[in-house]
């Protein structure tokens, strides 16, 4: 492991002498490549740099130990051999977290659907609140939301929705929220005050570039119709919205919030292309056992990742056995805790991994 973290430390210092040639600057491509390359190894090198300093230290306090004589010297010395010593372990654990295979997904904006499923009316209900956690979570981290179709029911309940959300690292915070939303609570439209069980699903795509999927135009067919709901004042004047059926998959994506055909168009095809490249990694997941027995699950859209329980204020992450009481922020956007202990979690099993 040392020794390439000492190769990784080599290519930073050389990256960095680059970016001072002033050859380097002026080709902004090649500047600009280097920049994220340092950025990215800037949190390895952090912690590289400081387990040195503690090992240093550790050399230092002994070689010195047994050359000192002066009592309160000693005891000074122990107390920083000590201090340095206990910081070692943690430091190790977090170089191999850092040293793990980064995911090349995760810098990506996403594409998130959420759809109704078992439950009419309230699965609706659940999924425009969904939809409003997830909003609202993007708006925390600063992140922008575009908001493709939306297919509602009338009474403040969406049937389906697909957006956009496009920030920093936004795939690799909201990956593992692909599955099934399982709800327990008492519907606004139940009388007897009984408690009733429905579900959504949940899909995050990262947004895929042009050249990493390629589509046959012979395979599409485009379709215009005239859109309807909020979207200015095109709605319900000409035929902007689009719908897209891709013919080898079956796949039907629908766009109507832009105001004109050609935008609606572009965001259709970027759709398409995040879920033809979805399936293709389903595909490589299915075949590969390991991932199939990941600790935070496959991400397949069938599996019941989490239950929001209202009655009892608690949400529950079944991957993790994670139960958090405290629904009402959960709801409110406050993703944060399960992310990041979901996020943990993949980290431990992919050391786990490693170290079999």
């Amino acid at each position: 492991m040392f020794d390439k973290l000492e190769d990784i430390l080599r290519r930073y210092e050389d990256i960095t002498m680059e970016l001072n040639d002033p050859s380097v600057i002026s080709d902004q491509d090649k500047f600009r490549k280097l920049m994220k390359e340092q950025k990215n190894l800037e949190p390895l090198i952090e912690c590289y740099r400081q387990y040195k300093k503690c090992k240093e230290t550790i050399d230092e306090s002994v070689m010195m130990l047994e050359e000192e004589s002066d009592p309160e010297m000693k005891e000074m010395l122990k107390e920083e051999l000590a201090a340095a010593k206990d910081k070692i372990p943690d430091l190790e654990k977090e170089l191999k977290i850092l040293l793990l295979p980064k995911d090349p997904n995760d810098e990506k904006n996403v594409i998130v659907e959420i759809r109704a499923g078992v439950g009419g009316d309230e699965a609706a209900l659940f999924a425009a609140d969904m939809y409003r956690v997830y909003t609202r979570y993007a708006e925390r981290k600063n992140w922008r939301v575009e908001t493709m179709s939306v297919e509602d029911i009338g009474i403040g309940g969406i049937k389906t929705v697909s957006f956009m959300i496009k920030g920093n690292g936004a795939y690799s915070r909201l990956k593992f929220e692909s599955g099934v939303h399982r709800v327990q609570r008492i519907p606004v439209t139940e009388s007897g005050g009984r408690i009733h069980t429905s579900a959504i699903t949940v899909a995050i795509m990262p947004e895929v570039e042009d050249v990493e999927v390629e589509i046959d135009m012979n395979d599409c067919k485009f379709d215009v119709f005239r859109a309807s709901g909020n979207g200015g004042q095109c709605v319900n004047t000409t035929d902007s919205a689009v719908r897209l059926t891709h013919f080898p998959t079956g796949i039907v994506i629908s766009c109507q919030d832009e105001k004109s055909q050609q935008q609606n168009k572009a965001k259709a095809l970027r759709v398409l292309r995040a879920k033809l490249y979805e399936l293709e990694r389903e595909k490589q997941h299915n075949s590969e056992a390991a991932l199939r027995r990941s600790q935070v699950g496959s991400g397949d859209r069938s599996e019941k990742i989490r239950t929001y329980n209202f009655h009892q204020g608690r949400v529950t992450d079944h991957r993790i056995n994670l139960t958090l009481y405290r629904i009402d922020q959960i709801m409110d956007g406050d993703l944060d805790e399960i992310i990041d202990s979901l996020i943990a979690a993949d980290q431990a099993d992919k050391l786990s991994s490693l170290e079999n």
